[in-house]
């Protein structure tokens, strides 16, 4: 599903995107894929210094949301903010 062209209700969609981001952890995953994009699984544990299994589920959530775009690198798989993940992070810098 195309997250920057919501299908069905935009009340949803909407609903989907923040639920996507509304956790400290995955707003710190956003914020590091801004700075180091194309880091993998394993980096971004590395960085969060938390389990595998955690930032997994995190990132997956962020992916679902469409606010992390994933592909494969030969044995790696590789994560990016998505444009609407790039707007969101402007966003919740604003509220600074």
């Amino acid at each position: 599903m195309d997250q920057e062209k919501p299908k069905g209700s935009i009340h949803r969609w909407r609903a989907r995107v923040v639920k996507g981001f509304a956790n400290h952890r995955r707003i710190e995953v956003m914020e590091m894929l801004d700075k180091t994009p194309e880091l993998t699984l394993s980096d971004i544990v590395k960085r969060v210094r938390s389990d595998y299994q955690t930032i997994a589920h995190h990132v997956q959530k962020l992916e679902a949301a469409g606010l992390v775009l994933k592909w494969h690198d030969g044995a790696y798989v590789r994560h990016k903010l998505s444009p609407l993940g790039r707007r969101i992070l402007a966003f919740l810098h604003a509220l600074r």
